[in-house]
């Protein structure tokens, strides 16, 4: 059986927390605030929106790279705070081998912690392997980024290993960056049962 095109079925995902629908150039509006007031958030990521211009040229490059089906960014909402806390993507899709990635993904600080990007990881994979059927799906993040690490961890993801000097990094220098994945077996094996059960 074919698999599915995202880029023709242009999802919007959604559940009773988070509702994760195509990025626009009118969520820079809504993104605004953390560019503002946030831009650590971008201190260990492939790109920043950290500032009104960066902000701007960030969302142009991610509907841009939609357009020519290399990634696919979605702005995030939380249904229980009725508001926008943040961005995140599908990225380095290559529907012939059945993989991608999920990154790029920022939340503002009073969304942390509070099960929001769980929410999201757990539409997002559900999407990869239930409705896409994809063979594998990706993390990456910078090495020295204990949060993230930890937080990919939590939901179940395998590390493969360190890819060294891998890229510049925002900051200066060149990053190495941790190389993690879940693979479609382990999801029906276990993984998606975890995801759901820490998000419940």
């Amino acid at each position: 059986m074919p698999l599915l095109d995202i880029f023709e079925q242009n999802p919007i995902l959604e559940n009773n927390r988070v509702l994760l629908r195509p990025l626009q150039e009118t969520d820079f509006e809504h993104l605004l605030p953390f560019s503002l007031n946030e831009p650590e958030l971008w201190y260990y990521g492939l790109d920043t929106a950290a500032g009104e211009e960066n902000l701007k040229n960030y969302i142009a490059r991610a509907i841009k790279k939609r357009e020519t089906k290399q990634e696919y960014p979605f702005t995030i909402f939380d249904k229980k705070e009725n508001t926008y806390a943040g961005s995140t993507r599908f990225y380095d899709i290559c529907q012939e081998y059945s993989t991608t990635e999920i990154g790029y993904t920022f939340i503002g600080k009073n969304f942390q912690h509070t099960g929001v990007n769980r929410h999201c990881k757990l539409l997002m994979l559900t999407y990869v392997f239930d409705v896409w059927g994809l063979e594998r799906c990706g993390l990456r993040a910078d090495a020295r980024n204990v949060k993230s690490i930890k937080a990919m961890k939590a939901i179940g993801c395998v590390q493969e290993g360190i890819q060294r000097s891998h890229m510049p990094a925002l900051t200066g220098g060149r990053r190495d960056s941790i190389v993690m994945s879940i693979l479609k077996k382990e999801w029906f094996r276990g993984k998606k049962e975890l995801l759901e059960g820490i998000t419940r």
